[in-house]
């Protein structure tokens, strides 16, 4: 377990009787998941633990989230804002964040990234009659297809770059993230898996 560092001296514990607000979003998506407050001692075992833990304003005690539920909040990275006096907590979480079941205390007002959306759309399509829609059409063709068209806008991606096209490059590299996000959902798998991937990868190199 690599130790997360963080400065805490200069936050602004004074401004609310010793509590600062931890606003917790899912490192991997950037989906923000729940607010919660930290005191000095709830931070403290937050970074040494790896796992986030609160003060309970309601239970006057400290809370990692995930104590009873097993659903935990692992800890990636924190931040401050610019006024010293509110937390970003980036996470994986273990399980669903929010006591009710779903993924986020925000279900249906959160925002989502523009390839969240997309990729939403691309699993509605699956099953589709092939008429329907282009996207329906590549399911129904199979994976060979759609392995195809990754190849082919791969490398028109590249042949974009090598002749120093920004705008073609542009063009080829959406419709190449289009076809891999088809190729990943019709594999049985998501941006998710690859952005943990790369976490690990990231994390493996940094020890």
């Amino acid at each position: 377990m690599t130790q997360i560092t963080f400065d805490s001296a200069s936050l602004a514990w004074d401004k609310q009787d010793g509590l600062i607000p931890a606003v917790v979003q899912n490192h991997l998506t950037g989906k923000v998941l729940m607010l919660g407050y930290m005191d000095k001692a709830a931070l403290e075992k937050t970074l040494t633990s790896q796992n986030v833990t609160f003060f309970s304003r309601s239970k006057q005690r400290l809370w990692t989230k995930g104590e009873t539920s097993g659903n935990t909040l692992q800890l990636i990275a924190i931040d401050k804002d610019c006024d010293n006096d509110s937390l970003l907590v980036q996470v994986i979480p273990n399980g669903p964040t929010c006591h009710t079941g779903t993924e986020s205390c925000w279900p249906d007002g959160n925002a989502h990234s523009f390839i969240d959306n997309l990729t939403k759309v691309i699993v509605s399509r699956k099953g589709q009659s092939a008429d329907s829609s282009y996207t329906a059409s590549l399911f129904e063709r199979g994976t060979k297809r759609i392995a195809q068209k990754v190849g082919e806008e791969g490398l028109e991606t590249a042949l974009a770059a090598a002749t120093n096209d920004k705008e073609e490059l542009i063009n080829e590299a959406s419709d190449l993230m289009y076809h891999l996000i088809v190729l990943l959902e019709d594999q049985g798998l998501s941006m998710a898996d690859i952005n943990q991937n790369l976490l690990d990868r990231h994390t493996k190199a940094k020890k």
